[in-house]
């Protein structure tokens, strides 16, 4: 059994080979030296600075390497590290455009070059640069979808009101179709504006930014109730988004509604899908070429810097993560979640005295995520009673409290050894999501833990399996019920299936050790349990297997007098 932190950051599952640092970053610490400054060793400087993700430092090394060899190749590699590293003004004069260079270094090329044009203020360069479908796959989507844009800045209002189109692209489809009701707005013609608003919040599953984009065009028209109904419709959908709560308070509360987004930032916000669609691709080096043009557009935009910082995060930079995720500002609507993405880079770096300051301060604010966030650090530092404590506060304040604060509480008193509160939370959990895998699967393996309740725990694990077979967490706590329920066959079917899932995980090896002991597999019960001591267990864990191989009587006593398979 595995319990999520559900609201704690979540770590990426992205892998970048080539990160960034701040653009301008002169070269130092363990930067490698260029052997006799020649040109060879500026390259392989440069090389070796953009593979440990100092990609400021390899752009300015691949430059002087350029500019002493003429390379065009080296031209390219100091191209990709200047874009890498948020330099957009070096990148555009280093994009490569004769034949000798990669057909995907131009293509990108292009696209910088617009974009660095846009930031210049010069859209009718920028917007000859995009005419007529002149940036290629694969940057063709983020280039039709900043082309009306850039229009705009030239001052062609009529080519900015043309819709962009992509055959077959239905992501150009929809976030064309809601950069054209911005354009609309723009200029001035509000029923075309809110025909395409409404088309695009339309669909099954509207995005937040369409909710966002439509709800602060109608407080800007007067109209706060229709706004207000929006986001409360968006939040019954999606409870979590952050910036749906902070556009739904700002016009609760009568504040000013957003301003009309500015040409730059309406193109920022235009390249933000195609950005999301290249980390989705695990293209992740475009995707972050992707955001560092965006933040060259729109600087402060808080949700390209979160971007940014779980890129950097998946690469391994945790500075560059830490940088990026201080970005917002206090009071915007991605501070709380920067401030929580950036407590927990430090509780995974083992610092949980820095974490819990940068949690405390935020949750401070008495923002909800923040206190949130605060509640799940405790609980991962084993500091529980102040998370129930935080917990409490937090389902106290709501009407209908949200079941992932009624799980978490209960999984926190449990850890308490308050079994009969804890239940009771994941009962009324339960209740509000009883088709919820992580929430069946932890009730479920607690009862069959206990030997209580058997037969309602198991259906309800099988349950939880059949709705994510892949977890490796989920299986186990099947194959545990069969464990106890004295089905040591089927047992050890689902553990073996359960350890080809998650194989470094102890407690599954562990349990598979107990299964086998009680088939009369005894030499490999005692191996899994020699494994469980190398998986790093924790206390409890370790404790229960280095007793059964002392002494030599398996989990429940002697084992069985079967035949060894």
């Amino acid at each position: 059994m595995r319990l999520s932190l559900l609201f704690a950051a979540a770590a990426p599952l992205i892998l970048l080979a080539a990160c960034a640092t701040a653009p301008g970053s002169a070269p130092g610490g363990d930067a490698p030296m260029a052997a006799n400054g020649s040109s060879y060793g500026m390259f392989l400087a440069g090389e070796q600075a953009l593979n440990k993700g100092r990609s400021g430092e390899a752009a300015q090394f691949f430059e002087k390497a350029r500019v002493a060899t003429g390379d065009p190749m080296i031209g390219e590699k100091a191209f990709t590290a200047a874009l890498l590293s948020g330099d957009i003004a070096k990148a555009a004069a280093l994009a490569p455009g004769d034949e000798t260079a990669s057909e995907s270094t131009k293509r990108l090329g292009k696209l910088v070059v617009a974009v660095e044009a846009m930031a210049g203020g010069r859209g009718k360069e920028a917007q000859a640069l995009l005419a007529n479908n002149a940036v290629p796959f694969p940057h063709n989507s983020a280039a039709a979808l900043l082309a009306p844009w850039a229009a705009a800045q030239a001052g062609d209002v009529e080519a900015s009101l043309v819709r962009p189109q992509v055959r077959g692209d239905r992501l150009v489809d929809y976030f064309g179709q809601l950069g054209q009701a911005a354009l609309f707005e723009r200029a001035k013609r509000y029923d075309e504006a809110e025909t395409d608003f409404k088309a695009a919040v339309s669909t099954g599953a509207p995005t937040e930014m369409s909710v966002t984009s439509y709800g602060g065009f109608l407080e800007r028209r007067g109209r706060k109730v229709d706004a207000l109904a929006l986001y409360g419709e968006q939040l019954a959908r999606e409870p979590d988004s952050v910036v749906v709560k902070a556009a739904q308070a700002r016009a609760a509360a009568g504040k000013l509604p957003p301003a009309i987004p500015t040409i730059r930032e309406g193109a920022a916000q235009a390249m933000l899908a195609p950005a999301a669609t290249m980390i989705a691709g695990k293209q992740t080096q475009y995707a972050l070429g992707y955001l560092r043009m965006i933040l060259r557009l729109d600087p402060q935009k808080d949700d390209a810097w979160l971007m940014v910082g779980d890129l950097m995060v998946g690469a391994g930079d945790t500075e560059a993560a830490r940088a990026a995720y201080g970005h917002p500002k206090p009071g915007s609507p991605g501070f709380s979640t920067g401030q929580a993405k950036l407590a927990w880079t430090y509780q995974n770096a083992d610092d949980k005295v820095t974490a819990l300051r940068l949690a405390r301060t935020a949750a401070a604010s008495g923002d909800v995520d923040a206190r949130i966030t605060l509640a799940d650090l405790l609980r991962a530092d084993e500091q529980y009673a102040e998370a129930v404590s935080v917990f409490d506060s937090l389902i106290a304040e709501q009407k209908t409290p949200d079941w992932r604060l009624l799980y978490s509480r209960g999984v926190t008193r449990e850890r308490l050894n308050r079994w009969d509160d804890a239940q009771a939370d994941l009962r009324a959990a339960l209740l509000q999501r009883p088709d919820e895998p992580e929430l069946l699967n932890y009730l479920g393996y607690s009862w069959i833990d206990r030997g209580e309740h058997l037969a309602e725990a198991r259906g309800m694990i099988e349950k939880a399996v059949a709705s994510d077979p892949r977890s490796g967490a989920m299986v186990d706590s099947l194959g545990w019920a069969f464990y106890r329920m004295g089905d040591f066959k089927s047992a050890v079917e689902k553990l073996e299936e359960a350890v080809e899932l998650d194989a470094g995980d102890p407690e599954i090896n562990n349990h598979l050790g107990d299964a086998y002991w009680r088939v009369g597999r005894r030499d490999e019960a005692q191996f899994q349990w020699r494994r469980v001591l190398t998986l790093n267990p924790d206390p409890k864990i370790k404790l229960n297997a280095e007793t059964k191989l002392a002494s030599g009587l398996g989990p429940d006593g002697p084992a069985p007098k079967l035949a060894d398979k």
